[in-house]
């Protein structure tokens, strides 16, 4: 029996629904001409015409199919429509490839090194896929992350910089997608509002270290002696009058690799300790290094300079929410260990003293944001310094 071409949109309903992957029972067909009523009433051995709107049951259908033409509605449709599909098992399989996206992200070293960029993964998420692809959207987030691991730069220009992290001068310009989103990265890490401009943008990136300028940029040290290029020749005129540093990033980028540097390195986030330590030990003064807050492209090329010269770089800064972003940073890019920084040490500390603003969780110490959070009190390092230089001579045996 050949099925007339009229009860098409009855086998085109019955394919979709069979395609969403849950149980059928009835289906609703409409509207109908009368042509289409006359076949579909034909089909079904009624007296009368179907109106406009109809719905059949799926066991009639195949009751009827079956004693016609010896195939039930499944085969039917497969055969005048084309396979059946199963909508709801591509949504679950969607669904868990998306899951498996997100995952990834989350766990991606460069974000579980800097908790503060949960925030923006979260954003990310909700923002969805690109062009509703996965594969599109690993690969775009891929980008993002490789030019995070990169920064703070080391002053070079946008172009080179892209041009040396993602192959392409023109892939972090304005307005694209990469750019966008390492910017969003970026408000984050460093808790500032999203730039408005131009102008605004331009100085989140400098911040991050990408900028013409290599004078600007500057880090101190004190005490430290290295073997290799002039900087060396520098740091050691310096430590013997026992003064501070400051180093360029011209004068850095000018030192190729250190053939030689101290076993420890004790790296601190706010100037004065380096004034204290310079007023107690003088030309005794251990390696030390200090990032004056975020660290500069000068200071992040200094301590990988000296960690790839083999210096074990330890790490302390101030017990406020901004303190322990800048730490997480310091040792996301320089593998700098957490020294100090301890939920213990902070509770040992903490007294009256102003609010620790907003507080981000740690890799270190899981519990350590959470007791900023509570005590609600800035322990800065200032106040430790003291504690701090006491253990560094225990350890060194100045």
């Amino acid at each position: 029996m050949e099925l007339s071409p009229d009860l098409m949109p009855l086998w085109t309903v019955v394919h979709a629904r069979l395609s969403g992957g849950l149980a059928v029972s009835r289906v609703k067909v409409g509207p109908l001409d009368l042509g289409q009523r006359t076949a579909l009433a034909d089909l079904l051995g009624s007296a009368r015409l179907p109106g406009e709107h109809v719905e059949i049951s799926l066991a009639k259908l195949d009751e009827v199919l079956l004693d016609r033409i010896g195939q039930d509605s499944r085969a039917v449709v497969s055969r005048l429509v084309g396979p059946i599909g199963d909508r709801a098992a591509e949504r679950r399989e969607a669904a868990a490839r998306r899951a498996e996206l997100w995952d990834w992200l989350g766990g991606h070293p460069v974000v579980t090194a800097q908790p503060a960029l949960g925030d923006w993964v979260a954003g990310i998420r909700r923002a969805g896929l690109v062009e509703q692809s996965i594969p599109r959207t690993k690969e775009e987030l891929a980008k993002v992350l490789r030019v995070l691991s990169e920064l703070p730069a080391a002053g070079q220009p946008l172009p080179k910089f892209a041009d040396e992290v993602l192959g392409d001068t023109h892939a972090l310009d304005e307005g694209k997608r990469c750019a966008n989103l390492v910017l969003k990265a970026l408000v984050a890490i460093y808790d500032v509002p999203p730039p408005a401009d131009a102008p605004e943008r331009r100085a989140l990136w400098e911040r991050a270290g990408i900028a013409d300028d290599q004078l600007s940029s500057t880090v101190l040290a004190a005490g430290l002696r290295t073997r290799g290029g002039v900087v060396s020749d520098v740091l050691e005129l310096w430590a013997d009058a026992g003064l501070a540093a400051a180093l360029t990033l011209q004068q850095l980028r000018a030192t190729t690799a250190l053939t030689s540097a101290p076993p420890e390195v004790w790296v601190f986030e706010n100037p004065s300790v380096l004034a204290v330590a310079l007023d107690r030990f003088g030309e005794r003064c251990p390696p030390l290094v200090c990032t004056s807050g975020w660290p500069s492209s000068a200071g992040i090329l200094l301590l990988n300079q000296l960690s790839a010269a083999g210096s074990a770089l330890y790490y302390h800064g101030d017990f406020d929410g901004e303190g322990l972003r800048i730490a997480a940073n310091v040792v996301a890019r320089t593998g700098a260990v957490p020294w100090r920084m301890s939920s213990d040490d902070y509770l040992t500390a903490v007294a009256d003293g102003p609010s620790v603003g907003r507080v981000t969780s740690v890799p270190w110490d899981s519990q350590l944001a959470g007791h900023l959070t509570e005590a609600g009190r800035t322990v800065p390092e200032e106040r430790l310094a003291r504690a701090l230089l006491d253990e560094i001579v225990q350890r060194t045996g100045s």
